[in-house]
Formats: structure tokens, sequence, C-alpha cells
């Protein structure tokens, strides 16, 4: 087997800002895996506040690129395991597992869902992300993509001010996602208030770890609330289910597909709501998200969406957000970049 590590810069068509950073570009890493003439593609980008770059996760596959060129590829769940006895971190044994199982499907010939015996006959439909800016900025966002459902980025002084301004401009599902910036107490007050402007759920509305936090959110919220940055990998999926009313899996925090589809189906067990989140990714990145849409309660996977300029072929999200999903095996992935 051959690897192939390439840095791409990735522009997006506005300014995203969340309650803890804003950027005009994302990072991202694409690792090609080469077997019997086919080539799989993975991806995962990097990310500041777990403290991930393009060029550390590069370093730490080239440690191991010898072990990976001479690795009997057979599965990627096997695969995925000698990376994680290697110690890679979650990011990196993303990028990698994402083209073991975009690979695996090629050399069969069976996108990825079909081998995991699923059907794309129903799925839920992808949120498109609102980023935090001005209202007139938000607004204008909205119209320049109109879509049934919005998740809308919060954390500012004046969060339900903002919401209730863009109901005036739509009759879509809202979904609000604080990124850990609210209080508990500012929680409970605020749900009723959304509730009312017609959101659906809060995402990560508290800090990662305040537990405490989250037992009064529980008790007290009139909506319910999905955990993201509370929920990084598969030992988190049964505590999380102690505090929150669903999940949020990010392959790039768990590690890939491989943990993804053991945590969507020990969440499906505990009783609580499945989300797959995307980290801004191209389609690459998408394209692997797509395969699970058929296991979920509710999906993020607009990244590729949010780009100025796309680096490859695969999944595609038609305008009234249904999906178009290649004839090709795998994730259906090629790069044109």
């Amino acid at each position: 087997m051959q690897i192939r590590l390439k840095k791409y810069v990735l522009p997006l068509k506005h300014t995203f800002s969340i309650s803890r950073e804003s950027h005009d570009f994302q990072d991202t890493l694409i690792v090609s895996l080469i077997f019997n003439g086919k080539t799989g593609y993975g991806e995962a980008t990097a990310n500041p506040y777990y403290k991930i770059t393009v060029e550390s996760m590069m370093a730490e596959i080239k440690v191991i690129e010898d072990e990976i060129n001479d690795f009997d590829f057979k599965t990627p769940e096997k695969f995925h395991h000698f990376l994680v006895e290697k110690e890679l971190t979650h990011f990196a044994i993303c990028a990698l597992d994402l083209a073991a199982h975009d690979l695996y499907g090629k050399l069969l010939d069976k996108p990825l869902y079909e081998i995991w015996g699923t059907n794309t006959k129903n799925y839920p439909i992808t949120n498109y992300t609102i980023g935090i800016a001005s209202i007139e900025k938000m607004v204008r966002k909205m119209k320049e993509t109109p879509w049934p459902i919005y998740k809308i980025k919060l954390g500012t002084e004046d969060d339900v001010a903002i919401v209730r301004e863009l109901r005036k401009h739509t009759d879509a599902i809202f979904r609000i996602d604080a990124n850990c910036a609210w209080t508990a107490q500012e929680t409970v007050h605020n749900a009723p208030l959304l509730k009312a402007l017609g959101v659906e759920f809060l995402e990560q509305p508290l800090k990662a770890d305040d537990w405490e936090g989250m037992k009064k959110v529980m008790q007290d919220s009139v909506l319910p609330v999905i955990a993201d940055e509370s929920c990084i990998v598969e030992t988190d999926v049964e505590k999380c289910a102690l505090y929150y009313n669903g999940i949020n899996i990010k392959l790039t925090k768990c590690g890939g597909l491989t943990p993804a589809l053991r945590m969507i189906r020990k969440g499906k067990e505990l009783g609580l709501k499945v989300m797959v989140g995307c980290m801004t990714e191209s389609t690459v990145g998408i394209s692997a998200i797509a395969q699970l849409v058929p296991q979920l309660d509710f999906v993020d996977m607009d990244g590729a969406m949010l780009l100025k300029e796309d680096i490859a072929t695969g999944v595609t999200i038609k305008d009234d957000g249904t999906l178009r999903f290649p004839t090709l095996g795998g994730s259906g992935v090629n790069l044109i970049a």
C-alpha cells in the first residue's frame, strides 16, 4: 500500500465566526491510500481548539509511513486498530481511516452505506450553518442560501435578539449552537424564548466539562440539548447519556468512521438522538459523513457548501437538501485539485 499526504488551504465564502474564533480559510490534510490499482481518499481539518495543525498531523503520520506502506491491508477496522496502537492523534487517525474506508469500498466496488447494510431511501437533511456576524450579514447569508434548516452560531450578548430578527426572514427550522459560551442559567432562561422562535434544539451551550451545570439544564430546559465538545470519543457517549438528550459525533475528533459507527450504535442503545457533524471539510470528508446519514437523526454536513472552491467530487447536496450518491464505491471520492 502506498500513502500520499497533501495540505490544502480551503478558502471560505464568508468569514466564519463562532463564540471563540473566526477564520477565512480552512487548512486541511488529504490522505491518499493506493492499493491494487485503487485510491482511497481521507481528510482531517486543522483545529486550533484542539491544537491540531496539518503540519502536526503530517509529522506524526510520516513517523510510521514505512509501516503503512508495508501494511497488509484487509479491512478498515484492522487498519484502524493498527493506527490506534501507534498512538496517533484522533485527527490523523481520522484522515487515514476515511481513506481506508474509501479504498475498501472501491476495492469491493460498493458504496460504504451498502457494505454496512443500510440504504439511502430515508435520511435527515443537513442544516446550513450561519456563523456569528452582524444581523445584516447573517440575514444576507440566509437569503444567499435559502435552506429548510439553519444552524445558528451564537455566543454574544444579544443571542435571543439575533434569533428574533432572523426569524423575520425565514420559516426554516433553527438549531442553536453556542459552542460552550453560555451558563446553565442563561441556557434555561433562553430556552423557552428560543423554542417560541422555532428552535429545534440547543447544541453544547455550556463548557465541555460543566457537568453540574448540565444537570440543571437537563432538569429545567424546555429544549433538548445535544453534546458536541462534551462528546469526543467512544467512552464519552455513556456519560453524555446522563446529561444530554443527544450527541453530535465528529469524525475528526473520534478518529474516523470506524469508531463513529460504534458510537452511533451505543448512542441509540442508550436512547440518545444521534447526529454527525462536520469541521468545514471538503467533499472528501463530507462524502464520508454522507455514508452514515441513513443511520442518523440529524446531520450537519454543510462544510463543502461553505467553501469558495472545492477540491474533490463525491456526494453532492442538491438545492432541496437531498443527496446525490455517486456510483463509485467507497465514499465515492475523486480529487480534482
